[in-house]
């Protein structure tokens, strides 16, 4: 934006997760409205006791509206990837494409039982340097948030404490003889990241105190997670924010602490084998910030602290889910839209941090050869793979880009750059609201606004229900100045879409007064700015501006307005004079044009970039990743546009034999902390099949590779000897394993042991993975095996 106050202009937002609103009807029904316009709770500054907020970088606190930066409302985006669950040698690139992803703050627990391998030998050295991994987030310009645990969950044995303090103290409460290891553990992490906080100069700008507690009685409660931020204060933790997750009724001595919520696409952890009834978090939330189940392993009756805490503190999220992970008893494979219309909903019912766990995939380590996976014969309530930890997140297990990026790109891009506009906006909700979560009726929406700026926020997609079409629709929106009426023209709301629209919003002194678009980002080149924004439709984009505005479109004048219907086109810009003569010009994309769209600095300069490849920005050049196919194309702006083909081999289908026929698997034993399926012993893998096959050495050529398996089974294993290199549950996706990180393997045969899955396995499974299954008492089956090389291109600016 130009050198002006932009909070003290009238602004809008609107965000867009791309939906397809149909082309007006034939009928209109009468305008849906709003209810009792709603102000927000009144600013409090100075009651919540948190660390030092000023540094050599600025300045960074809250208030019970928002986080603040330099004094400035701040809505940042943050994700969760786990250093030790990655290979060092490429955490920086890693970090670079969740930057390219709009991520700006990047979270990690710090898992107790990954950097203590044996009792009183703490290791932090490799992929457990912690210090390396932080310095690399700084290089990047990512912030840090610190989540220490001590008990972390994280889908971890014993949630990440290790087994010979869980037998020989009281965990996570205030018995002295664990919180002796504890105050040894976070010493010893104090020594690796002191000077890199915010108050050094540094990026650690938070600490996560504990994780899902809800733990009470004597030494623990409030009075534990008080008695850890004293010992973290004392140690010399001095962060801006300390946080407490949020949801299953969390324990916290206010004022102390800050609640963080979140909320997931489905239950993992769930002991039910069918379809889940349709879960909140497709809901706008009007009088609660907390979601239901979010798999804490400990269970509690009372009421959260976090439900009587909304006026005090600003709506945080920390773990909003980016995927779920595969269990072995419920294996549920999302859809990009299944994230998507979850979290714009979640923004759009006031989430000021907009955060994820997870955001980048991994591994877990092994520990001189014991497994530090979750399991319920460890008394966790979830049975886990040992090492596969890929979370369907938006970056996978192997650093692969997945199609879940694309769709929540764009958002990241908005709140990058107009998130100070939307921060303090408060909620309002319409006059009529869906009696609850399995109401898929009645359209689901809702308006976050200040003075006359607004968006207009509108979900009609839940995960696997059908939801009606919504034909005839407009939307009355309340602002100060009154009532206003949008779009022009009546819209069918189709089945899955979710969107949101601006109104009011200052495009450098032009005022948009709403669109049928999403505000994504704002570029500049030598003729001023350009303003870029996403069709929610198929079709044109409506465009509405004050009377005596000027469009280098065909527009038609409705009393105090100017309307345009402007088609979406990627190599067309529109330019806007304003009534005082300011031109602005904008860019509208189209939906396919969204799904290839990146946003990043190169060169000290804004910029967009089209392509489908996997992108990363550099400080001179542009790094373009994709995975089959040698020919790029790219569009930059500002900049050039251009094709090219990499060289390389072509995927190649790798030949494999069956060494080892499949026995019959033993029946699933029901019973563990969940009372449902439990993962077999290890002894019943004496019944899978095997099947064997080498890697060509010459499978990084191109710089990495993937290893595609087409299998059916219940668990696969592959080994490298008797070195497991990682598992998987099926769960009916091709398995797709980077190869880059085991060059040194190469080139000598490798095994797969598939155990055979029965089919009286009572566990859940996608209709499409069912689908997949033959009719057999049990099927234990590799029916393609292939190499599909990662081409790559470099584009200097």
């Amino acid at each position: 934006m130009p050198d002006i106050d932009r909070r003290a202009a009238l602004t809008a937002t609107g965000l867009v997760a791309l939906g397809t609103a149909l082309p007006a009807p034939a009928f209109a029904q009468a305008p849906l409205a709003l209810g009792p316009r709603k102000v927000g709770p009144p600013l409090k500054t100075g009651h919540l006791r948190m660390g030092t907020g000023t540094s050599p970088n600025g300045t960074i606190g809250l208030n019970n509206l928002t986080l603040l930066r330099d004094g400035q409302p701040w809505l940042p985006v943050m994700g969760e990837f786990h250093f030790t669950r990655f290979p060092a040698r490429y955490w920086a690139e890693e970090l670079r494409k969740m930057k390219a992803a709009g991520i700006t703050i990047v979270a990690s627990y710090i898992l107790w039982n990954h950097v203590e391998l044996a009792p009183g030998q703490i290791d932090w050295t490799g992929n457990r340097n912690i210090r390396r991994f932080i310095q690399l987030c700084d290089a990047e310009g990512l912030l840090f948030f610190l989540r220490p645990g001590p008990w972390g969950h994280a889908e971890a044995r014993f949630g990440g404490i290790p087994d010979w303090i869980v037998a020989g103290s009281h965990p996570r409460s205030n018995d002295p003889a664990y919180l002796t290891q504890v105050e040894r553990f976070w010493r010893s992490l104090h020594d690796q990241v002191k000077g890199l906080f915010w108050k050094d100069g540094g990026p650690i700008i938070g600490m996560q105190i504990e994780n899902e507690y809800n733990l009470d009685g004597p030494g623990q409660g409030r009075a534990h997670i008080a008695t850890l931020k004293t010992m973290a204060q004392k140690i010399g933790y001095d962060v801006p924010l300390y946080t407490v997750t949020g949801w299953d009724q969390t324990l916290y001595p206010k004022g102390e602490v800050v609640p963080v919520h979140g909320g997931y696409p489905d239950e993992p952890w769930s002991a039910k084998t069918t379809k889940l009834s349709p879960k909140e978090n497709y809901l706008f939330r009007f009088d609660s910030r907390v979601s239901g189940d979010l798999g804490a392993q400990t269970r509690s009756n009372r009421r959260g602290d976090a439900d009587s805490d909304m006026a005090d503190t600003p709506f945080l999220g920390a773990e909003y889910g980016g995927g779920v992970p595969v269990m072995y008893r419920r294996r549920p494979l999302l859809d990009p839209k299944d994230v998507a219309a979850a979290v714009t909903t979640q923004v759009g019912s006031g989430v000021n941090l907009l955060g994820y766990y997870m955001f980048h995939g991994g591994a877990n380590p092994l520990a001189h050869g014991r497994t530090l996976e979750e399991t319920q014969r460890s008394g966790g309530y979830n049975d886990c793979p040992i090492i596969g930890y890929d979370f369907q997140a938006p970056i996978g297990q192997y650093g692969e880009v997945n199609p879940v990026n694309a769709a929540l790109r764009p958002l990241h891009y908005f709140l990058g750059q107009y998130g100070d506009w939307l921060a303090p906006m408060a909620v309002q909700a319409p006059a009529r609201l869906p009696s609850d979560k399995d109401d898929l009726q009645t359209l689901r929406w809702s308006v976050r606004s200040q003075g006359d700026s607004g968006f207009l926020f509108v979900n009609n997609h839940v995960r696997q229900y059908a939801t009606p079409a919504h034909r005839g629709v407009q939307f009355t929106v309340q602002l100060t100045s009154g009532p206003v009426t949008m779009p022009s023209r009546p819209v069918t709301i189709a089945t899955g879409d979710y969107f949101f629209w601006p109104i009011g919003l200052d495009l450098d002194g032009v005022l948009l007064s709403w669109a049928t678009a999403q505000p994504v980002t704002r570029l500049t080149d030598a003729d001023g700015p350009i303003h870029v924004l996403i069709a929610t439709a198929p079709g044109p984009v409506e465009l509405v501006f004050p009377a005596g505005t000027r469009l280098s479109a065909p527009a038609r004048v409705d009393g105090r307005h100017v309307i345009a219907d402007v088609p979406p086109a990627p190599d067309r810009l529109l330019t806007v004079t304003g009534a005082d003569g300011r031109k602005v010009r904008l860019l509208l994309l189209d939906q396919m044009s969204a799904r290839s769209l990146w946003v990043g600095d190169l060169s000290g300069q804004r910029r967009l970039v089209l392509t489908p490849a996997d992108t990363m920005f550099g400080t001179d050049r542009l790094t373009l990743r994709q995975r089959g196919d040698p020919a790029f194309r790219y569009r930059m702006m500002p900049g050039r546009e251009g094709t090219a083909i990499a060289k390389g081999p072509a995927s190649r289908a790798i030949p494999f034999t069956r060494s080892r026929a499949a026995g019959t698997a033993p029946p699933i034993v029901i019973g563990g902390p969940a009372n449902a399926a439990m993962q077999p012993l290890p002894e019943a893998h004496r019944t899978a099949a095997a099947f064997t096959f080498t890697p060509p050495k010459d499978a990084l050529e191109t710089g990495d590779a993937f290893l595609e398996l087409d299998w059916r089974g219940d668990i696969g294993r592959l080994f490298d000897g008797m070195d497991m290199l990682d598992d998987a549950f099926w769960d009916g996706r091709i398995w797709r394993i980077g190869l880059k990180r085991f060059a040194d393997r190469l080139g000598r045969p490798w095994t797969l042991t598939i155990l055979p899955l029965r089919a009286d396995t009572p566990i859940y499974l996608d209709d499409s993975a069912r689908a997949k299954l033959p009719k057999a008492d049990q099927v234990a089956d590799l029916l393609t095996l292939r190499i599909v090389p990662e081409y790559q291109l470099e584009i200097r600016a």
